[in-house]
This record gives structure tokens, sequence and C-alpha cells, in this order.
């Protein structure tokens, strides 16, 4: 989960600013549609996110490092409850940009759902109020979490647009976290979420946040020395790419163990202070890739 504004200066300047990496910039990435986040696409910027708050305390240690954190509006995914909900204004004032995540719905669920359209759209009257009792104003984008991989059954896909479509007439924006790795299917062919969406997505505007946490591309648990550009991901046209996970998935990520903890996780770097709490990595294409510090 995961405004822009670093200056020359700070990039790659370790631990005294937010982290800025450059990164080429794939040639078949279009204009993103992001434009209305200062962003500059030949940089990437590090974030992180995770399902629990890490707590008020820690933030000035985290922001040493990281330019913008995750928000989830909902409850994450396999949590009771929401321990981000009324941290926007502390974590703005601490100059993290944000990155606005709703839960949304697995597979089994839309299995069982007799009217999948009436439910994305439900859940996209939820997610506005939601935004609205956090202060995130129209503009914003939020991203709807989308964990499984694959391509999309049928009632997933009408799920998600009907969802898209509710948050883009509240004058909203629409993003996704998606999964960016290929899954093969017949006659050596393979696909990734990320691409089933973006061909199905018509001309809606959608702002991609893809998970391929598979060494390579991932550099793994980097989080103290240049990392991937989003473009890097395998993800040609993602804005936000999540390139560590934690704990680590065994088998994706058996090309770069080292850079991971002993138990498997990725923590903050050492030395900034921060307290030991395990997290997931990103970068962006911009230090508030959800233009979460828009006035209320």
């Amino acid at each position: 989960m995961p405004a822009l504004g670093k200056t020359a200066a700070c990039i790659l300047t370790i631990f005294s600013c937010s982290f800025v990496f450059t990164g080429a910039r794939s040639p078949g990435h279009s204009q993103s549609p992001l434009e209305g986040a200062a962003k500059n696409p030949d940089l990437a910027y590090l974030g992180f996110d995770r399902n629990d708050y890490p707590g008020d305390s820690y933030l000035p240690a985290l922001k040493q490092s990281f330019s913008f954190a995750g928000y989830w509006l909902n409850v994450p995914p396999g949590a009771k409850s929401n321990s981000w909900a009324a941290k926007r204004a502390i974590l703005r004032d601490s100059g993290f940009g944000f990155l606005v995540l709703f839960n949304g719905r697995i597979s089994a669920e839309l299995k069982r759902a007799a009217d999948p359209v009436a439910l994305g759209a439900a859940d996209a009257r939820n997610a506005i109020e939601d935004a609205k009792r956090e202060g995130f104003s129209p503009g914003t984008v939020i991203f709807l979490d989308q964990e499984e991989g694959g391509r999309l059954l049928p009632k997933q896909q009408e799920y998600f647009l009907a969802w898209t479509d509710g948050i883009i007439s509240a004058g909203y924006r629409v993003g996704v976290y998606c999964s960016g790795i290929p899954v093969k299917e017949g006659g050596n062919q393979s696909i990734t979420t990320a691409n089933d969406i973006h061909d199905h997505a018509g001309s809606r505007k959608i702002i991609y946040f893809v998970y391929n946490d598979v060494c390579p591309p991932s550099p793994g648990c980097a989080s103290s020395k240049p990392s991937g550009h989003p473009s890097a991901s395998g993800t040609p046209f993602a804005d936000i790419w999540q390139f560590a996970q934690s704990p680590r998935r065994k088998g994706f990520t058996r090309a770069c163990p080292a850079n991971y903890n002993r138990d498997g996780n990725c923590y903050p770097p050492p030395g900034n202070g921060a307290a030991p709490i395990y997290l997931d990595l990103d970068s962006a294409t911009s230090a508030d890739p959800s233009n979460g510090r828009l006035p209320n």
C-alpha cells in the first residue's frame, strides 16, 4: 500500500531523507495515469506496506528510509480489525505519501455471490465512505486488493469492473493490487493478472500496483540500496511494484535468500533506529502513489 518531489540532492542519499532510486524507463512504458500526482516516471521511490500499523513512535525512523506507506481503508486480509484507521494525519504530518488500499473479495466469495456486479458496486460505495471518513479527497487513487494470481474468473471480472465504475463515478481514481507473475495456461501460453485486467479494462484508467517477488527480476529484500524501477517488474505499465514480501516465499525467492533475515522476513535497514518490524517493500514512480496528501 502504499507528496512527490525530492530534490536531486536527495537522490541515493542513505538515511538522510526518503530513498529516491534512479531507474531506466521501459521503452514500452506508456504515459502513466498518475499525471495528477507529483511524479517522475524516470525515478523510483521506496515505500512499504504491512497489514498492521507500525506505531506512531516508529514513524520518524521509518521516514528516514521510506517515502510512502500502504494505508488500509478496511480490515486487511486475514486480520480482524484495521489498526490503520484514523492514522492519516500523523502519517501526512510525518512526511509520508500514501498507497491507499481496500480489501476486496476473494474468488470463493464471488463464486457464491448471486450478483457480483451489485456486490462490486456496494463495495465501491463502502470504499468511498471509508476514504471520506479517513480524510482522503476525491482524486485519491484507491487500490483494490486482488490477492489471487492468474486469469480472473468471469465473476471476478464482473465484480472488479463494477467496483471500478463505482469508484470513478464518485470522483476518485482506481488502482489495483494484483499479480505480475506469469501463470502457465494451455498451449505454452501464460497470463498475468495485471495483463488480464488490462485487457478487459477498456477505456478505464487504472493504476497498477503489481506484486512480483520472483528473483529475478526482484532484488529481494533490498531496503538499503537501489532497487528496481516498477517497469522492471515484468509489467511495463506498472506504476508501483511490490518486490519483497514478508515472510519471503521460498518457491519464488530461491535466487535472493541472502538479503532476507534468517527468519525469512524483510526488516527496515539496520542503523536507522526503526523497530524490528517486518515489511513488504515497494517501489513507485511517485512518492505519493495515491495522491493521498491532497487537502481534505
